[in-house]
């Protein structure tokens, strides 16, 4: 699938698990020594690692997580994970020793959504921006160790943190226009320092500094992007939630 150097193959059976295991697949790193961390939604084994060709490696976080949905190798090869449902980011060393964790486990600021709810259309409800945190979705890190995190689900804001967990500021706020969000996903830190954020249910990304100011937004055409990856040529890859592409 592709065309020219963006060409790829699908390998459906990559993934070798022990026998009887699932592995529902939320998101995926790797580290400097090529291993690969599968972030997933089953309680019992939700970061699975395998090396380059697949092979099963270990696992652990068994009993830790509520709702796998984003994982992030920094260049240490620490481990951050986004657990959604509890409100949480979590450091950890790459065998599993916890390091850090932000967020107070099950609480969730009020943005005038029903707490109880935890469905993927709470931002709907969204009435107003609040504090950390509402079903956070993802988060990126600068350069410097600061912790930029999209708290999307039922909130609209992007919270900036010190590298020690400490809560910096927050932007953002319901509706459509600029610096305001719609279910704010992914971020990305560009190599200008740049904030990139996938204002999902807007359709767009929107780009900040990263002290919240808006700069400009991005008119290419997306329907729900998720997630934002920049590679070392500057080539920009968005995975579309509701378009199915990338």
């Amino acid at each position: 699938m592709g065309t020219g150097k963006f060409t790829y193959e699908m390998h459906e059976d990559w993934a070798k698990l022990p026998e009887g295991w699932k592995m529902p697949a939320a998101a995926v790193g790797g580290d400097s020594q090529d291993r690969i961390y599968c972030f997933n939604r089953d309680p019992d084994h939700p970061v699975v690692i395998f090396d380059r060709e697949g092979n099963y490696l270990s696992s652990w976080g068994q009993g830790l997580i509520a709702f796998a949905h984003q994982i992030l190798l920094d260049k240490n090869d620490d481990v951050w994970l986004v657990d959604r449902n509890n409100c949480q980011i979590m450091k950890f060393t790459s065998d599993g020793k916890p390091l850090m964790t932000i967020g107070t486990k099950g609480y969730r600021s009020d943005t005038g959504v029903d707490p109880s709810d935890f469905s993927s259309n709470t931002y709907k409800n969204v009435t107003r921006a609040a504090g950390p945190f509402n079903l956070p979705a993802g988060f990126a890190l600068n350069d410097d160790g600061e912790i930029f995190i999209a708290d999307g689900y039922a909130n609209a804001r992007v919270h900036k943190f010190s590298p020690e967990g400490k809560h910096l500021l927050s932007w953002g706020e319901p509706g459509t226009g600029p610096g305001q969000f719609n279910l704010p996903h992914g971020v990305w830190i560009d190599r200008r320092g740049r904030v990139l954020v996938a204002d999902r249910e807007n359709d767009r990304v929107q780009v900040f500094t990263q002290d919240g100011k808006h700069l400009t937004t991005w008119r290419t055409k997306l329907i729900g992007p998720a997630v934002i990856w920049v590679d070392d040529e500057d080539i920009v890859y968005i995975p579309e939630h509701n378009g199915g592409m990338v």
